[in-house]
C-alpha cells in the first residue's frame, strides 16, 4: 500500500452525489450500506439493481420504460440491457436549455468562445435539420476530421438526436491513418476545419481532406468549420459551417427515439499491430455508464466546471462531452499543452475556474520536470479533483500533486480504454488516495486479476479481467455480423470473461488497484513477469531522463530487457549515469527489473492519443514490419531503433 496522500473530510463526503446515491440505494433496498466498499460488493453482486438504481437517480431521459434490466448474464457476448426502453443519447446531453455555460472554448490563439445550454440546443437543432436536409438518417454514418472545437461537440450532438453514428478522429492524422479508419464506415457527410494550431503554427487540413475524398466516395457533404485561416486547399463543393446551418428561425429539435443498444459512436482501435478495429458502442450503454462515472465517481455537479487534455480522437473526448448530462461547464483546449510554457493548462484551470481538471501521467510527470510550480504560480482555489489516465501514474506524479498543486483535492488516477468508452478503475470521492494506487473499481464492474492458471488473486500481478456483464461492453464491430472478430479479441484467452489486456493488481487492504501495463508488452526475462510500469517508474524520477521506453529482446534463449532514454539536452549517457539508473531500478524493484542494454535515443515513440508504442519499438528491434505507422504521433522516431549495434545478437 503507497503512502496515505489525502483523505476526504466529513463535510466531503457528506456533501458527495456517491453519499446520496448510496442513501438512495438503503431506502429502494432496505439496506444499510456505510462505506464504498459495501456499496461496490452489493453492486457487483446485484448487477441489474445495480444498474437500475444508476438509472433512476441520475434521471435518465426516456420515452418507453425498459422491461427488463438484464437478460441472458450468464453469457457476457448475449447479455442484453434494459430491453423495451427507448430514448435519445443527445436529449440526455441537452436537457438544460437555460443561459448556464454549457462550453468554453480556448485554443493556442487564446480566444475564447463561450456558449450557453440554451445556444447549444439551438445550434443542434439547425445542424440536426440540416443533416436531415442533406439525406441522414438512421444508422448513417457522419464523420468528424476536427480540432477538439465547440462545432465538434454540435456535429456529435446533431447526428445522436437523429440517430446517426458520430466517429472522430483528430486532424494530426495523416491521410493513411484516417483511410484506415473512415474508409472501413463509409460515412455520408464530413466535417473538418480548415486546419489546426499546435505549437504555435498553423497546419492545414483542407490539403489533406482533398487527398482523402476520392478514396472515400461515400461522403456526399463537406462540411468546413473556419478556425485557422488556412488557405492552402479548397474542397469543390463544400459548405462552411455556418452556411450549412438550416437558417431562419429555430426549427423543432425532434429527438428520435431508439433502443438502449441503438449505434451511437464508432471508436478505433490504436492501429499499431494491425488495421484499426472499428469498435461499435451503444447510445444506452455509453450514457448509463458516463452518468456512473461522472456523477457518481467524479461526484460532477451543475456548479462544476470539468476540463480534460484531449483531442477528439481519443475517448476521453466522448467522456468528456458527456458532462453535458450532468448539467456541468464543460471547458475544452485545443493545441499543445506545453505552448507557449508548460504552465499554459493550469493558467486556464484558473482563469476558467475549473473545478475537475483532466490530464495524462505524461503531462504531470513533464509539468514536475520542467519545474512548474502550479499552487505557487496560478490560482487554483476552484480546484477540487484532477484525473490523471493515458498511463499510469508514477509515484513521484502523485506526490508533485500534493506538493506542488494543491493538497486538498481527490487526484483519481482512472484506468479502462476505448473498448469500454469507460474506465475498470477509477476515483471515488468517498475514498483516501493512496501514492501509486488507482483508488478502486468501478461500481458495477466486476474486475479481478487473473493469474497464468485463471484464479483470481489478491495482491499478486495478474491479467485485468472482468467476470459479469456492463452495459458498455460494444455492440459489436462495424462489419462483424457474426462478433467473432469481437469474441477473438476479448474473450478468447477465458469464455464468457472479458479479458482486457492490462496487467494488474488489486489490493486486499483498500481494494485499490495498482497498473503495471499491457499484459502483451509484459517483460519475461528467466520467466519472471514484469510490468513495463514498474521501471518507468524508476527511470523517470531520475533529474536527467526525460522519457524512456523498455522491451524485451529475445537473446540466446531467453528474453533480456532493454531500456531505452530520451535525456535532457545536453545530458549524454555514459558509464556513470547508467550505473545511477541500474541501481535505482535495482534498489526500489528486483534484480530481473534492471535492463541488460540502456540506450540513448532522441525521442520516444507515442499513438497520437499519448500511449507508448512499446509493441512497434519491438517489432523494429527484431527486423518485423509495423503496420499503420500513421496512428503514431511521431512516426519518424521509430527510425531511431532500426539497426542498433548494441542490440545485435551476435
Amino acid at each position: 500500500m503507497g503512502r496515505l496522500l489525502w483523505t476526504p473530510s466529513p463535510e466531503q463526503m457528506a456533501e458527495a452525489n456517491m453519499t446520496r446515491f448510496l442513501d438512495h440505494v438503503n431506502q429502494r433496498h432496505g439496506l444499510d450500506l456505510s462505506s464504498y466498499q459495501q456499496l461496490y460488493t452489493w453492486s457487483v453482486r446485484n448487477i441489474p439493481d445495480f444498474w437500475a438504481a444508476v438509472w433512476e437517480f441520475c434521471g435518465v431521459v426516456h420515452s418507453s420504460p425498459y422491461q427488463r434490466v438484464l437478460s441472458d448474464a450468464g453469457d457476457m457476448l448475449s447479455a442484453r440491457w434494459f430491453e423495451g426502453a427507448r430514448l435519445n443519447f443527445a436529449q440526455n446531453l441537452l436537457r438544460y436549455a437555460d443561459d448556464q455555460p454549457a462550453l468554453v472554448f480556448q485554443g493556442e490563439t487564446r480566444v475564447t468562445r463561450r456558449l450557453t445550454y440554451r445556444q447549444l440546443y439551438e445550434l443542434t437543432a439547425r445542424l440536426a435539420r440540416s443533416l436531415q436536409g442533406a439525406g441522414v438518417t438512421v444508422g448513417d454514418r457522419v464523420a468528424g476530421f476536427l480540432p477538439n472545437l465547440p462545432e465538434a461537440v454540435i456535429a456529435m450532438l446533431a447526428t445522436a438526436s437523429i440517430g446517426a453514428i458520430w466517429s472522430s478522429c483528430s486532424p494530426d492524422f495523416g491521410i493513411k491513418g484516417v483511410l484506415d479508419r473512415f474508409g472501413q464506415i463509409a460515412p455520408k457527410v464530413l466535417f473538418t476545419a480548415d486546419g489546426y494550431f499546435y505549437n504555435g503554427k498553423v497546419h492545414d487540413s483542407l490539403e489533406r481532406v482533398a487527398g482523402l475524398l476520392p478514396e472515400l466516395p461515400s461522403v456526399e457533404k463537406v462540411v468546413v468549420v473556419p478556425y485557422a485561416g488556412s488557405r492552402a486547399g479548397h474542397i469543390p463543393g463544400a459548405f462552411s459551417f455556418h452556411d450549412f446551418l438550416a437558417p431562419g428561425p429555430v426549427p423543432e429539435l425532434e429527438f428520435r427515439q431508439l433502443p438502449f443498444d441503438h449505434p451511437l459512436y464508432i471508436m478505433y482501435s490504436s492501429g499499431t499491430t494491425g488495421v484499426p478495429k472499428c469498435i461499435v458502442h451503444g447510445a444506452g450503454g455509453t450514457l448509463l455508464q458516463h452518468l456512473k462515472e461522472l456523477v457518481l465517481h467524479t461526484d460532477l455537479k451543475r456548479q462544476d466546471r470539468i476540463f480534460y487534455a484531449t483531442t477528439c480522437g481519443w475517448m476521453m473526448w466522448n467522456w468528456l462531452v458527456s458532462s453535458l448530462a450532468a448539467g456541468a461547464t464543460v471547458v475544452l483546449y485545443d493545441g499543445s499543452p506545453s505552448y507557449p510554457h508548460w504552465g499554459t493548462l493550469f493558467r486556464l484551470a484558473q482563469d476558467e475556474r475549473i473545478s475537475v481538471f483532466g490530464t495524462s501521467a505524461k503531462y504531470l510527470s513533464a509539468v514536475e520536470k520542467a519545474g512548474v510550480r502550479p499552487g505557487r504560480e496560478y490560482d487554483l482555489a476552484n480546484l477540487r479533483a484532477i484525473l490523471s489516465t493515458g498511463s499510469p501514474l508514477l509515484l513521484e506524479s502523485f506526490e508533485y500533486v500534493y506538493r506542488e498543486v494543491k493538497p486538498d483535492l481527490c487526484l483519481s488516477s482512472i484506468s479502462g480504454g476505448t473498448d469500454i468508452i469507460s474506465c475498470f478503475a477509477l476515483g471515488s470521492p468517498l475514498l483516501p488516495v493512496h501514492a501509486g494506487e488507482l483508488q478502486c473499481c468501478g461500481l458495477g464492474m466486476k474486475v479481478q486479476a487473473f493469474d497464468e492458471s485463471g484464479v483470481p488473486v489478491l495482491d499478486q500481478k495478474g491479467e485485468l479481467v472482468c467476470t459479469a456483464p456492463f452495459p458498455s461492453q460494444p455492440v459489436g464491430f462495424w462489419n462483424d455480423p457474426h462478433h467473432q472478430k469481437y469474441r477473438d479479441t476479448y474473450f478468447a484467452t477465458y469464455p464468457s470473461v472479458w479479458h482486457h489486456g492490462d496487467f494488474i493488481e488489486i489490493s486486499s487492504q483498500t481494494g485499490g488497484v495498482i497498473i503495471y501495463g499491457r499484459s502483451d508488452a509484459t517483460l519475461n526475462p528467466g520467466g519472471v513477469r514484469i510490468g513495463t510500469a514498474e521501471i518507468y517508474r524508476q527511470v523517470e524520477t531520475l533529474d536527467e531522463v526525460v522519457d524512456s521506453l523498455v522491451v524485451g529482446q529475445d537473446f540466446e534463449g531467453d528474453t533480456r530487457i532493454v531500456l531505452f532514454v530520451k535525456l535532457h539536452p545536453g545530458v549524454t549517457l555514459d558509464q556513470e549515469l547508467a550505473r545511477r539508473i541500474k541501481t535505482v531500478i535495482r534498489t526500489n524493484t528486483t534484480p530481473r527489473h534492471v535492463p541488460a542494454v540502456i540506450i540513448q535515443v532522441a525521442d520516444i515513440p507515442y499513438t497520437i492519443s499519448g500511449k507508448k508504442v512499446e509493441l512497434a519499438v519491438r517489432n523494429i528491434i527484431h527486423n518485423r514490419p509495423v503496420p499503420n505507422v500513421d496512428a503514431l504521433a511521431n512516426p519518424r522516431a521509430l527510425e531511431l531503433y532500426r539497426d542498433l549495434p548494441e542490440l545485435r545478437c551476435s
